[in-house]
C-alpha cells in the first residue's frame, strides 16, 4: 500500500477546522510563536523607522524643498536595496546558517540606526537608511525560508503566512503609528528636552527603533535555535525539484536559481503572475490621488479609497485559505490575478465614488488572495535548499516592479489631456488615470492567464467546474479523484484494487492505494475483543471510528493534494454487510457513515458482481453474502451515474481487464487527462 506522506497527517482536519482553531494550532508551536513575536518587533521597527527618519530629516534641515523630499527620500532609500541586493539575501539564506544571518543583520540594523542618531547629518540619514535596507534584504529571505521548518506540517504554512501578514500590515502599523504619536507628543507633557526639543525627540525615536532590532537579535540568538534547521518537511509529489546542491559558488548559485525559475513551470508562472499583479499595484498607487480627484468627490474620496483597498486586502488574506480548500493553490493564484485585473478595469471605468469603492475593495480582496497564495506556494512546494533564493527573487520582483511602475505612472498620466464628459446627468473628469488603470488591469489579466497556464497541473478538470464547486455552499470535492471497489467478502477486491492503482499510475496524477484497516480480520478482531465489543451497534461504531481515521489520515490529504485514491470497500460494502448480517437499520448506518467520512463519497464506484456460491463453499454465511450482494445491487441501481457494475466471474486477469475497460470509458468521458496515455490512444 502506498500511503500518504506523514506531512499530510491530520491534513483534512486542519483544513476543515475553523480559522481560530488553525491559528491556535500554529501558535501552539513554541519556535513559531517566538519568531512571530520577533516579526512583530521588526515590523514595528520598520514602520517606526519610516516615520522617525522622515521626521528627523525635516528637523535637520531648514530647506523647504529638502523637507518636502524627506518622505520620498526615505522611501526610495528603503526600496533601493531591494532592487540591488535581494538576490544576495536569498543566496545567504540557502548557503549559511539562517539564524546567524538574521542575528548579524539585526545587529547591523541596530548599529546603522544608532549611527544616524549620533552623526546627525541629513546625508547620513539617507546613507544609513540604505544600509538598514540592505540588512533587511538579507534578513527577510532567511526568515521566510526558515519558517516552514518550524511548523509541524506543510499545510500549516498558509496559516503561518496569514499570521505574519496580519502582524506586518495590521498590528505593527497600529503600534508604530501609536508609538510615534506618543514619542512626538511626550515633550509637550514632560518637557524632557530644552531648546530644539523636536530634534532631540526624533533622535530618541531613532535610537528606540535601533534597540528594537537589537532585541530581535538577542531573542533569535538565544531563544530560537530551531531557525537553523534544514529540510524538516520533504516535498512530496507534485514535487518541485531543487537545483544542484553540490554547487556552492555564489555565481553558480545565482545561475542555478535563475535556471530553476526558467525551467520550472510552477515557479515561472508564479513570477509571471507576480509581475502582472505588482505592475497593476504600481499603477493603482501612482494614480490613486489624481483618480480620486477625477471622481469629484472631494478630498475624503482618497481616504475612502485607501481604506477600501486595505479592507479588501485584509479580507482577501482571510478568505484565501477557505478558497484554497476548494481550489488548488496553483489555480487560485492565476484566477486571483485575472479577477483583480478585471476589477481594476471596472475601477477605471467607474463613473461614481460608490462604484469605485466596491470595485477597489474587490481589487484588494483578489490581490490579498493572490499574494498570500504566492507566498504559500513558495513555503510549501519549494524545496528547502532553494527556498531562500525564490523568496528573495519574489521580494525583489515586487520592489522592482512597484518602484518602476510608481515612477512611470505619473509620467504617463501627465501625457493625457484632461477632459470632462457628461454621463447619466453627471460630470466625469477623464484624465490619464483612467487609461493607465485600464492598461494595468489588462496587463494583470494577461499575466494571470499566462501564470494559470504555466502553473496548472490539473487541466484534465475544467476550470469552470472548479469555480462552480468553489462557490457552492457545500461544494463537491475538487482536487482529487476517489475510486472505490465494492463487493462481498467473498470477492477478492484487494487484488483488483491493487491492479487498478498500478494501471492508473501510468496517467498524469499521483495515485494512492488505500486500504481499510477494518478489513484486516485479525486487527478488527483485536480491536473488538480489546474493547469487549460484542453487540452489533458497538461494532458498527468501532468500524465507523476506523473509517473516520483512515479518511482523515490518508484519503482526504491525498485528495486535497490532487491525487487519485483507489480504495476497496470504502462505505457501501460495510453498510450492506452490517445491514444484511447484523440486521441494523440501513438509514441509521448511512447517517453514521456520513458523519464518519464527512459525507465523502467516491467519484466512481466499481461494483464487482459475482455469484457468491461460485467463490465460496456452502456455509451458513452464504445466505448472508447473497443478501449483501442484493443490497449492493440495489445501491448501484439507485445511483447509476456513480456506479459501474463489472462482472466478477472468471480469472483475475479477465476481471482486471473488465475493470480497466469500465474505468477507461468513464475517464475518457469525464476526465480524459487522467487515463494512461496508451489507453487513451486505444480509446480513440
Amino acid at each position: 500500500m502506498q500511503s500518504v506522506p506523514e506531512a499530510g497527517t491530520d491534513g483534512s482536519a486542519g483544513r476543515d477546522a475553523s480559522t481560530m482553531h488553525r491559528v491556535r494550532r500554529v501558535l501552539a508551536i513554541k519556535p513559531f510563536r517566538r519568531i512571530w513575536g520577533v516579526s512583530y518587533l521588526c515590523s514595528v521597527a520598520d514602520w517606526l523607522n519610516l516615520l522617525t527618519l522622515t521626521g528627523l530629516v525635516t528637523k535637520l534641515t531648514d530647506n523647504y524643498a529638502a523637507q518636502n523630499f524627506a518622505f520620498v527620500g526615505v522611501v526610495l532609500t528603503s526600496l533601493l536595496p531591494g532592487l540591488l541586493f535581494a538576490p544576495l539575501g536569498g543566496l545567504l539564506a540557502d548557503r549559511f546558517d539562517r539564524r546567524k544571518v538574521m542575528v548579524l543583520c539585526d545587529l547591523g540594523r541596530c548599529g546603522f540606526l544608532l549611527s544616524i542618531a549620533f552623526v546627525g547629518t541629513p546625508w547620513w540619514v539617507f546613507v544609513g537608511n540604505f544600509l538598514v535596507g540592505c540588512c533587511a534584504m538579507m534578513w527577510i529571505p532567511s526568515k521566510d525560508a526558515a519558517v516552514p521548518n518550524l511548523l509541524r506540517r506543510p499545510d500549516q504554512v498558509e496559516t503561518a503566512n496569514q499570521l505574519g501578514m496580519v502582524m506586518t500590515y495590521g498590528l505593527a502599523v497600529i503600534t508604530a503609528a501609536g508609538a510615534n504619536a506618543v514619542l512626538t507628543g511626550s515633550n509637550t507633557t514632560f518637557h524632557f528636552f530644552q531648546g530644539d526639543a523636536q530634534l532631540g525627540i526624533a533622535k530618541v525615536a531613532v535610537v528606540i527603533t535601533g534597540l528594537l532590532y537589537l532585541t530581535s537579535a538577542i531573542v533569535i540568538a538565544t531563544r530560537i535555535p530551531e531557525l537553523s534547521l534544514r529540510n524538516v518537511h520533504a516535498v512530496e509529489k507534485p514535487k518541485v525539484k531543487a537545483a544542484d546542491e553540490e554547487k556552492f559558488g555564489f555565481r553558480q548559485m545565482i545561475s542555478d536559481g535563475a535556471r530553476f525559475v526558467r525551467t520550472t513551470p510552477l515557479v515561472r508562472g508564479l513570477m509571471i503572475g507576480a509581475f502582472g499583479a505588482f505592475a497593476a499595484g504600481g499603477a493603482v498607487i501612482g494614480s490613486a490621488k489624481p483618480y480620486s480627484s477625477s471622481l469629484l468627490a472631494g478630498d475624503a474620496a482618497f481616504n475612502l479609497l485607501v481604506l477600501a483597498v486595505f479592507l479588501g486586502l485584509a479580507t482577501g488574506m482571510a478568505v484565501a485559505p477557505k478558497l484554497a480548500r476548494r481550489l488548488a493553490h496553483d489555480r487560485l493564484f492565476g484566477i486571483s490575478i485575472v479577477a483583480a485585473g478585471l476589477c481594476l478595469v471596472v475601477v477605471a471605468l467607474s463613473p461614481h465614488l460608490a462604484v469605485s469603492l466596491v470595485a477597489v475593495a474587490a481589487v484588494g480582496v483578489w490581490a490579498g488572495t493572490a499574494f498570500l497564495t504566492g507566498v504559500t506556494i513558495i513555503g510549501s512546494r519549494i524545496e528547502d535548499s532553494i527556498r531562500g533564493r525564490i523568496n528573495a527573487i519574489y521580494q525583489s520582483l515586487m520592489k522592482i516592479v512597484l518602484f518602476g511602475s510608481t515612477v512611470l505612472v505619473p509620467v504617463l498620466i501627465s501625457a493625457v489631456q484632461t477632459t470632462e464628459v457628461e454621463l447619466w446627468g453627471g460630470t466625469i473628469t477623464i484624465d490619464g488615470t483612467r487609461p493607465v488603470m485600464i492598461g494595468g488591469g489588462v496587463l494583470a489579466l494577461i499575466a494571470g492567464i499566462v501564470a494559470y497556464r504555466q502553473m496548472d497541473d490539473r487541466r484534465a478538470e475544467p476550470i469552470l467546474a472548479d469555480l462552480r464547486n468553489a462557490l457552492r455552499r457545500s461544494p463537491r470535492r475538487v482536487n482529487g479523484l476517489l475510486i472505490a471497489l465494492e463487493g462481498t467478502r467473498a470477492i477478492n477486491t484487494e487484488t483488483q484494487a491493487a491492479r487498478l492503482a498500478e494501471w492508473l499510475r501510468a496517467g498524469t496524477r499521483p495515485v494512492v492505494l488505500a486500504a481499510d484497516p477494518a478489513l484486516d480480520d485479525q486487527r478488527l478482531a483485536k480491536l473488538l475483543s480489546g474493547a469487549s465489543l460484542t453487540g452489533a451497534r458497538a461494532q458498527a461504531l468501532a468500524a465507523a471510528a476506523v473509517r473516520a481515521d483512515i479518511v482523515e489520515r490518508d484519503i482526504q490529504p491525498a485528495l486535497d493534494a490532487g491525487s487519485v485514491v483507489v480504495m476497496e470497500r470504502f462505505v457501501d460494502s460495510p453498510l450492506a454487510h452490517l445491514s444484511a448480517v447484523a440486521g441494523l437499520d440501513s438509514q441509521e448506518l448511512e447517517g453514521l457513515a456520513d458523519w464518519a467520512t464527512g459525507r465523502l463519497r467516491p467519484d466512481i464506484t466499481v461494483l464487482l458482481d459475482a455469484d457468491p456460491g461460485t467463490v465460496m463453499r456452502k456455509s451458513a454465511s452464504l445466505d448472508a453474502q447473497w443478501r449483501v450482494q442484493h443490497l449492493l445491487t440495489e445501491m448501484a441501481a439507485a445511483d447509476p451515474d456513480r456506479y459501474v457494475v463489472v462482472d466478477a466471474e472468471g480469472t483475475e486477469d479477465e476481471v482486471s481487464d473488465r475493470i480497466r475497460t469500465a474505468i477507461r470509458a468513464v475517464l475518457v468521458g469525464r476526465l480524459a487527462g487522467l487515463a494512461p496515455a496508451e489507453e487513451k490512444v486505444e480509446a480513440r
